[in-house]
């Protein structure tokens, strides 16, 4: 009878999955293993140009020498920026060098910190936040723009022409500005289908568009004007603002 019970086959409700994230998944060995091919393997020369190695030697300065591998994040943030938004293994490799790390060492960090790209991106590197405040304010939707006028790409992809990568991040601080996406450093809010797509199409155009706030407001002031605080302060607090109007 137990026996019989084991070979039972469970109810298919039990195999039902809700999948949160639309981006491509990626085997755990493409995360975490390096495997030479023939755009990234150590026999790639790698060296920081004049002015950045300048910069890298001001990083370290901050640092004690004993501690001099502290340095270790913004010198991987800089090889990536230098090195086309991507950390290759030989940019991994010479920033060890330079800190006198064990290659190991420099691996462990640039494998944990999604910040750093494992794999060649676009020219323009677009995240796309899809976490609870902006999907609450219809993230889903500009995620779908944006892959759409992009060629009808998937989360995860590049397009053909190489110009454009698009993934979706967690949260990336601006809630308040929600639905949001951020193009390389530059971040844009209060997005719409509409604002959407008229920045992807500036990008296509070589042009850059104004970042921030994308319906008219400076920064993240409520869009029905001042709410609160608006009145002269009862109690104490009335003689701490003299110069109150």
């Amino acid at each position: 009878m137990l026996s019989r019970l084991c070979r039972t086959t469970p109810p298919r409700n039990l195999f039902r999955k809700r999948f949160i994230s639309s981006t491509t998944s990626r085997n755990s060995d493409a995360l975490f293993v390096h495997r030479d091919t023939p755009y990234n393997n150590p026999k790639i020369a790698f060296e920081f140009n004049a002015e950045n190695l300048k910069r890298a030697q001001s990083i370290i300065s901050n640092y004690p020498p004993q501690y001099k591998k502290a340095a270790v994040i913004p010198l991987l943030d800089l090889g990536q920026r230098q090195n086309r938004g991507w950390t290759s293994i030989s940019v991994m490799n010479y920033v060890a060098n330079l800190l006198k790390m064990p290659p190991m060492r420099v691996y462990e960090v640039a494998t944990f910190y999604t910040m750093f790209n494992r794999e060649p991106i676009g020219e323009h590197f677009v995240q796309v936040c899809t976490t609870t405040p902006c999907m609450l304010r219809g993230s889903t939707e500009i995620l779908n723009t944006v892959c759409e006028h992009l060629g009808n790409i998937k989360p995860g992809q590049t397009t053909k022409d190489g110009k454009f990568t698009v993934i979706e991040v967690e949260c990336q601080g601006a809630c308040s500005n929600a639905p949001m996406l951020v193009v390389g450093d530059d971040f844009y809010e209060d997005l719409t289908p509409q604002t959407t797509r008229k920045i992807l199409d500036s990008f296509k155009k070589g042009e850059k568009p104004k970042p921030g706030p994308q319906t008219g407001r400076q920064t993240s002031e409520n869009s029905a004007g001042l709410t609160a605080l608006n009145t002269k302060p009862y109690g104490p607090g009335e003689f701490c603002q003299p110069d109150f109007q």
